[in-house]
């Protein structure tokens, strides 16, 4: 196991979230939906539904917005939502993955593919770029959890493969299959997390610079935005001068 400080640049900027709250509570209360259709509307008997709730709560989402959106689930007015994956390529030839829950699909792809070809990237076929990731488990905690050495220990002692931390948060990966009991076992030694998801992690990181920089976060940012648009992973890696430069 090693620690690294590159998570920024893997999973793009910090604090866009808190610019689009509504937004992301949509996202949120989708994925509750979502989760909850797909099984008992139970979080204790639905693991996925758990994850969902608990995350939900992480973001300070209104307990009223969470039982309101189990309840959908059960509702015959509840849409039915396509969970599809695209993959693409961005500037300087960047792996993207963009995960969707949409009630059309026609929608979602025709939004998902002007995203890359306004933004100087190209949509792909499916496993053109998620063989360069891996599928993991990845839990998040603020760095005020404690310094890199403790999340560390926690990590080992709870199973998990790896961690990467900055000055923000500690990132801990675990294999996708060993979630809930890495996560359990972490939440009795640093509290309950900031986040609990199934993520793609990349294997290696492709290197971007100059005037590729603000193209490829323009592409990231407008994917994000997009409704339908559930989560966005990308394989840069960018210096930290130029995330400097962007976001001065």
């Amino acid at each position: 196991m090693a620690g690294h400080s590159k998570f920024k640049n893997i999973m793009h900027r910090k604090g866009r979230a808190d610019a689009a709250r509504s937004k992301l509570f949509s996202k949120l209360s989708r994925e509750i939906t979502v989760a909850a259709k797909s099984g008992m509307p139970d979080p204790a008997m639905n693991p996925r539904l758990r994850l969902a709730v608990a995350n939900a709560k992480a973001e300070s989402m209104p307990k009223d917005n969470i039982d309101r959106a189990i309840k959908k689930a059960s509702g015959g007015d509840a849409e039915t939502y396509e969970e599809i994956r695209y993959e693409g390529f961005g500037p300087g030839g960047v792996g993207v993955i963009v995960e969707v829950l949409t009630d059309n699909r026609n929608r979602a792809a025709s939004n998902v593919r002007s995203i890359f070809a306004k933004n100087g990237g190209n949509l792909g076929e499916t496993g053109a770029v998620s063989f360069m990731f891996d599928r993991v488990g990845q839990i998040t905690y603020p760095a005020s959890v404690g310094g890199e050495d403790k999340v560390m220990e926690a990590a080992i002692e709870a199973g998990a493969d790896d961690v990467e931390s900055d000055e923000e948060s500690h990132v801990i990966y675990t294999a996708f299959e060993q979630l809930s009991e890495v996560a359990q076992a972490l939440e009795a030694s640093l509290g309950e997390a900031k986040s609990t998801t199934i993520a793609w992690r990349p294997k290696t990181l492709t290197p971007v610079d100059g005037e590729q920089v603000p193209t490829l976060m323009k592409l990231i940012d407008s994917l994000e935005d997009d409704d339908d648009v559930q989560n966005v992973y990308g394989n840069y890696d960018i210096a930290d001068e130029d995330l400097a430069k962007l976001e001065g």
